[in-house]
């Protein structure tokens, strides 16, 4: 996934975007509003995470703001807010989940893979396609049985068509989910990832379709 970490406290921040980037997503941070918002007009986001009280304003307004505008994009609160009347604000406001600091990283983590199951349609952590068992909690993959290991990167990818079964996700989509903007990425990076799951998961586990993208295949 890639991600959108609004935070102005630069110690939590740096926690919060080591622990989301070792959970194999890319992670944008910002500390302000503004330029929040400039990400989100330059890169299509999985996920948000919002503090609510920022330098130039505040998180609630912010988030109203997106979803009047039909921005669906899953969004966790993370504040130090922790009045009922706080939450209730911030779910009425359309966040998908509340997390009070100072907070746990990883009920960080197992909130932000929650979340992101539930929008890409199937709650249930545990999938099985063909020969294939997935289970996007505990991000492992086994074949016919038998544990695969994937890298960061390779689970990013895989887990982005599982999620979206019968979809064609294009090289740069494919791209978003797995890499920041600081991060240069080489022409053939999504290519080789491909070949090399194949290689683990057999030729038919990915769909080349070409000239518009990847998705699952047929025979995962």
């Amino acid at each position: 996934m890639r991600v959108l970490l609004i935070e102005d406290d630069t110690v939590l921040g740096a926690a919060v975007r080591d622990q989301v980037a070792a959970d194999g997503h890319s992670v944008d941070w910002v500390l302000r509003l503004d330029h929040a918002a400039d990400h989100l007009k330059a890169a299509a986001y999985d996920l948000i995470l919002l503090d609510l009280m920022l330098p130039d304003g505040r998180g609630i307004g912010f988030l109203r703001t997106i979803r009047s505008a039909g921005d669906v994009t899953p969004v966790i609160i993370l504040t130090a807010l922790d009045q009922i009347t706080d939450r209730i604000d911030g779910l009425n406001a359309g966040a998908d989940d509340y997390l009070v600091k100072p907070f746990d990283l990883s009920e960080l983590s197992a909130r932000l893979n929650a979340v992101s199951r539930r929008y890409a349609g199937n709650p249930n952590p545990l999938v099985t396609i063909g020969n294939l068992q997935i289970d996007l909690a505990g991000r492992s993959v086994r074949l016919n049985g038998r544990p695969v290991t994937l890298t960061a990167r390779e689970w990013v990818l895989f887990e982005s068509l599982v999620q979206r079964p019968g979809q064609l996700l294009s090289k740069g989509q494919l791209e978003e989910r797995l890499y920041s903007f600081d991060t240069e990425i080489e022409s053939n990076t999504i290519e080789v990832h491909v070949s090399r799951l194949r290689k683990k998961l057999g030729r038919e586990s990915i769909e080349t379709v070409r000239g518009l993208g990847y998705r699952l295949g047929e025979q995962a």
